[in-house]
């Protein structure tokens, strides 16, 4: 939690920054852009790994390379020569180190807790997630203005060191060693196992497929909120903050609420509803126009997401075999990741080219929606944010239609009753 919150306080200082220097959505999506297109590259890769080395000194090698990055990040914002396409470059790094270090944690999970307790656990990784939205906007709110970027980057730096040390003094068990044998004839076998594994499963194919679609609409919607904040109150980074604040606080009490009643007896009906509730609150942000109904509605969406993660790892979990589940959730993750890039890629361009121009030309568009959501900068963004909410929605109800996913609980047998 300690290191999650120095990251996110140096992310949430940057997307400041790019604004300031653009006033863009589209150099904002950029930077998701480039920073999920690595993890689609090293992701398979990456589960081999994982099911073959230490997860453990992973991690921590993982949390080194990200330290680096920021360093350097620090290095050439106080020589004044940092500029935006070093921001995208560093991001192609940092991805490949997060997504390397949240593989090793999200296999090592099964091999700490008892299968009853996955749902509890998974929703306080999410718990740490979110904390780190809470104080980190509110401590960069205060101290900004008094330390500027550099000054934030050594805390971020300094929290590197903490969450490094704890990695190292905790007892992580590894896996029973499974030999994998690497040539250059088996290795593409190798890197592809997992999605194999995933398409011969219709439970575990149809979960994969419909987490994928509501990544995509959930991605479209995580690009825009913020740059519609900033464009429709002048770039104000106060209210933008309250915002984000909001969403934390909403991840902890979901979080929260999640460890404390355990989820779901069925878990794809729990992960269906959060989709479902996630897009609602998406769909109010869209339509509000107000802080105090963008503060609510991100607080109800965020409350969402745990559900969302815990009851889908849960079924992960307690249907992959340990020894196998760093492939398995690396071409899972990779599909996932794929997705969310191109969310993020197409996102931008479309708000700024073809939204938001329709939203302020004048045309029947404009005398549709305006009434709805109001004129002027930022209009065009919310129209987008609310076309995706409204799709989140309609994925969570497909998926009772389905009872290859509906049923995928009972289809799959647990990976310890085999």
């Amino acid at each position: 939690m300690t290191s999650a919150i120095g990251t996110e306080m140096t992310q949430f200082a940057l997307t400041i920054w790019i604004w300031q220097q653009t006033q863009e959505t589209t150099a904002i999506a950029l930077l998701s852009f480039f920073f999920f297109l690595p993890q689609i590259l090293i992701a398979l890769f990456a589960g081999l790994i994982i099911d073959r080395f230490n997860r453990q000194y992973l991690m921590v090698l993982s949390d080194v390379g990200v330290a680096l990055c920021t360093i350097l990040i620090g290095l050439l914002y106080s020589t004044q020569h940092l500029q935006i396409w070093h921001l995208y470059a560093l991001a192609v790094i940092y991805g490949c180190c997060g997504q390397t270090q949240g593989l090793a944690f999200s296999a090592s999970i099964p091999l700490i807790v008892p299968k009853h307790q996955y749902t509890r656990v998974s929703s306080m990784r999410t718990l740490i997630n979110y904390s780190s939205t809470i104080i980190a906007p509110a401590l960069v709110g205060s101290l900004y203005p008094l330390i500027g970027l550099m000054g934030i980057i050594l805390i971020d730096l300094a929290t590197f060191v903490v969450g490094i040390i704890t990695v190292l003094i905790v007892n992580i068990p590894q896996p029973e060693h499974i030999t994998i044998k690497i040539n250059s004839k088996t290795i593409w076998q190798q890197l592809f196992w997992g999605i194999n594994y995933i398409r011969v499963r219709p439970s575990l194919l149809a979960m994969t497929t419909i987490f994928c679609l509501f990544l995509f609409t959930y991605h479209i919607s995580e690009t825009l909120y913020r740059p519609m904040i900033l464009a429709r109150t002048g770039g104000s980074t106060q209210i933008l903050g309250m915002v984000v604040t909001a969403a934390g606080i909403g991840g902890v009490v979901g979080g929260v609420s999640l460890s404390v009643f355990g989820g779901f007896k069925r878990q794809i009906q729990g992960m269906l509803i959060g989709f479902i509730s996630v897009g609602f609150g998406i769909l109010i942000v869209g339509l509000g126009q107000t802080p105090w109904i963008w503060i609510g509605a991100q607080f109800f969406a965020a409350c969402s997401i745990p559900l969302v993660y815990s009851s889908s790892y849960a079924v992960w979990y307690a249907k992959v075999p340990p020894e196998i589940q760093g492939r398995v959730l690396a071409s899972a993750h990779t599909l996932g990741l794929t997705v969310s890039a191109v969310a993020s890629a197409i996102a931008g361009p479309l708000a700024d080219q073809v939204f938001e121009p329709a939203m302020n030309s004048g045309n029947f568009i404009t005398s549709f929606f305006a009434p709805i959501i109001g004129v002027g900068k930022g209009s065009g963004i919310a129209l987008f944010l609310m076309i995706a909410a409204i799709s989140m929605m309609l994925i969570g109800f497909s998926g009772y239609a389905f009872p290859t996913l509906r049923n995928a609980e009972v289809l799959l047998l647990d990976h310890d009753a085999k």
